[in-house]
C-alpha cells in the first residue's frame, strides 16, 4: 500500500470510529428511560342532597354552578302541616309546664298573708293566756284566787298553745308546693313528653328547609319548584372540593414501589405548577387494559387502579373528567421502578 493510500485508509477509519461513537452515544441516551408518569383523570364523589320527607318543592335558593357555603339554604318544601303541628305541640307543652309550675309553687300570696295573720293572732292569745296563768299560780296559794280559776287559766293556756301550733302548720302548708309528690312527678313526666313531642315536630319542620351540608359547587339541579319530591329523591347535586380525586392506572412492575400515603405530582392543561396529591387507594386486584390471556409475556399489560387526593386548596384546580398526568416528585431515570418516593407526613 502506498503512503497516500495508507493516509486515505486511516482517515476513513477515523471517520467510521467517530460516527460509531456518536451513534453509540445517541443509542445510549435514547434508551435511558424518562421520569415515570401515568395518565389519569379527575373524578369526584358528588353529594346528592334530598329531602327526608315527601312534599312539594316550593323554592330554590341556588343556581347551577353557584358556589355555596356550609349551612347556606338550598331549597324549601311546603311546611304548612308541619308548622301547624309544631304550634299545637308548643301550646300543649306550655300548658303542661304551667300545670307543673302550679303544683310546684306555694299558695296564693293572699292565702299566705292570711296564714301569717292567723299565726300572729294565735301567738297573742297564747301570750295573754300564759300571763293569766302566771298570776293565778301566785294568787291561788295565797287565797286571792280560787283553784278553779287557776285550772281554767291553765286550760286556756294549753288551748292557745295548740292554736299556735295549728296556725304554724297552716302557714307551712301555704308556703309548701300545692301538689303532692306523686302529682308533681306525674305532671313532670307529662311536661317532658310534651317537650319531646315539640322537639320531634320542630325537627320535621326544619327538614322542610334544606341547607348545604358542606361548602362546594352546585353541580346540577334535579327538581324544580312545583314538583312533588319523594323522600330520598335528590334535588341538588353538590360537589365539595375535598371530594375531588385523581384516578390513574399504574403498570404491574411499578405498583409495588407505590404505597398508601405517598406523594405524587399532578399536572393538567392550564393548571399551575407544583400541584401535589397523596395516594389514598390502591386497588387490591389487577386488571388488563385489553382483554388478554394471562401469561408472562402479557404482564406488561397488567395495571392497578390508584387514587390520589389533591392537597387542600389545590382540588379546585381540577374538574371531573379532566385528563391529569400523575408523576413522582424527584424521580430519576433508571432501568426499572422509581428510586425514591416521597411519603406524605400525616
Amino acid at each position: 500500500m502506498t503512503r497516500v493510500g495508507f493516509r486515505r485508509f486511516a482517515a476513513a477509519l477515523a471517520m467510521v470510529l467517530v460516527l460509531a461513537s456518536g451513534g453509540g452515544a445517541w443509542w445510549w441516551l435514547s434508551r435511558s428511560p424518562q421520569p415515570l408518569s401515568w395518565q389519569g383523570y379527575a373524578d369526584a364523589d358528588f353529594v346528592r342532597i334530598a329531602p327526608t320527607q315527601a312534599g312539594m318543592l316550593t323554592a330554590l335558593h341556588v343556581a347551577r354552578g353557584a358556589h355555596v357555603a356550609a349551612g347556606q339554604p338550598l331549597f324549601d318544601q311546603d311546611d304548612v302541616a308541619e308548622r301547624a303541628a309544631r304550634d299545637q305541640a308548643a301550646r300543649q307543652f306550655e300548658e303542661s309546664s304551667r300545670q307543673l309550675a302550679n303544683l310546684q309553687n306555694a299558695a296564693r300570696e293572699t292565702e299566705i298573708l292570711q296564714a301569717r295573720a292567723n299565726l300572729a293572732d294565735a301567738r297573742a292569745i297564747a301570750d295573754r293566756a300564759a300571763a293569766d296563768l302566771r298570776r293565778l299560780n301566785v294568787a291561788a296559794p295565797a287565797g286571792a284566787a280560787t283553784l278553779q280559776a287557776r285550772d281554767a287559766a291553765r286550760a286556756a293556756y294549753l288551748s292557745a298553745q295548740a292554736r299556735v301550733a295549728g296556725m304554724r302548720a297552716a302557714l307551712d302548708q301555704a308556703l309548701a308546693p300545692t301538689g303532692r309528690d306523686q302529682q308533681i312527678r306525674a305532671q313532670a313526666a307529662n311536661a317532658a313528653a310534651a317537650r319531646a313531642a315539640l322537639a320531634a315536630l320542630q325537627w320535621r319542620l326544619d327538614q322542610r328547609h334544606v341547607a348545604a351540608p358542606a361548602a362546594g359547587i352546585i353541580a346540577d339541579i334535579l327538581a324544580w319548584p312545583g314538583e312533588v319530591v319523594e323522600s330520598g329523591a335528590p334535588v341538588i347535586s353538590l360537589l365539595p372540593p375535598e371530594n375531588i380525586y385523581i384516578r390513574f392506572f399504574v403498570p404491574e412492575p411499578a405498583v409495588s414501589h407505590l404505597h398508601y400515603g405517598d406523594t405524587v405530582t399532578l399536572s393538567c392543561d392550564g393548571c399551575p405548577a407544583g400541584l401535589r396529591g397523596v395516594i389514598d387507594f390502591i386497588a387490591p386486584q389487577a386488571e388488563y387494559t385489553p382483554p388478554l390471556i394471562y401469561s408472562d409475556q402479557s404482564r406488561a399489560k397488567l395495571v392497578y387502579l390508584l387514587q390520589a387526593r389533591p392537597r387542600p386548596g389545590q382540588a379546585r384546580q381540577f374538574n371531573p373528567g379532566q385528563p391529569v398526568t400523575v408523576g413522582l416528585p424527584d424521580a430519576r431515570p433508571g432501568k426499572g421502578a422509581p428510586r425514591a418516593v416521597t411519603r406524605a407526613v400525616p
